[in-house]
């Protein structure tokens, strides 16, 4: 509920970006799609800064984009679109019993947040608005540096510590060594000669011109798919798009108006 000082501006600018940040993380959540998933999320994460900087927040909502929106979802994504992600592999439950474990965890968010609440609306200890906190100390960035390194100052050390330790240990578990010398260009080059096997490049995905993603197969003389022409991960996940008939029948049109094309050529030239 608003506070009966909230001039009309403020009251539309909280119902309007409520009604997006509220329709963002149900997209989040709803959406099938990872990329798109992440994308609300971002959304949402843009309108919760521009809740703090309307509320003189300024540090927070800074933060939150630059931090959160700019950093830590562009890195998701960047991981999305780089591994890839399919329907079939949100339907997978990895850890047993985590559906569980994620409902609790939302019911004990639930409850914290109505507590938090129901204490700064119901509390005995009046409520003191973001400016009066920001005057004592000088301003936002002020005050938060002041409590942060004073009283927090401990746990804000640790936490930097365990960030640190959380990248150093992904770095550790990502690592493969090497067991063998990495092979040049020019000795794979020899060893297919040698084995006559694959002797030119591999052919290039995609059927002809009219579609180059590289999950779809590119198609052979007779006009069938070569799997030769996609990546062998996107094989092994199950991830090609297959070449209908449709397909096909727009590459034999290609081919007759190609054909004729160059058959009215010859009798031009005759």
């Amino acid at each position: 509920m608003l506070a009966a000082d909230t001039s009309t501006g403020e009251a539309v600018q909280f119902y309007v970006l409520g009604v997006l940040a509220v329709a963002g993380a149900l997209g989040t959540v709803l959406l099938r799609r990872a990329v798109h998933s992440a994308l609300c999320l971002a959304g949402t994460m843009v309108i919760l800064a521009l809740f703090y900087l309307a509320n003189g927040a300024y540090f927070l909502g800074v933060v939150q984009i630059v931090v959160y929106t700019g950093a830590v979802m562009m890195l998701f994504l960047f991981v999305l679109m780089l591994v890839g992600r399919t329907t079939a592999d949100s339907l997978k439950e990895t850890i047993k019993g985590q559906r569980w474990l994620a409902l609790g965890c939302a019911l004990g968010l639930a409850m914290l947040v109505i507590g938090g609440i129901g204490q700064a609306t119901l509390g005995s200890e009046a409520f003191v608005g973001i400016g009066a906190a920001n005057a004592e100390f000088g301003g936002n960035v002020p005050g938060i540096a002041e409590r942060l390194f004073t009283e927090y100052v401990v746990a804000f050390e640790v936490t930097g510590a365990l960030l640190t330790i959380a990248a150093v240990g992904a770095t550790l578990l990502t690592h493969r060594e090497r067991t063998e010398k990495a092979r040049t260009q020019r000795e794979q080059a020899i060893e297919r000669v040698r084995l006559n096997q694959h002797v030119p490049p591999l052919p290039a995905p995609g059927v002809y011109a009219r579609h180059n993603s590289v999950d779809r197969p590119g198609l052979l003389p007779d006009g069938t798919p070569s799997e030769l022409t996609v990546n062998q991960t996107l094989r092994e996940r199950g991830q090609l798009r297959e070449v209908g008939q449709e397909q096909l029948a727009e590459v034999a049109a290609i081919d007759k108006r190609t054909a004729d094309y160059h058959g009215r050529g010859e009798e031009a030239r005759q």
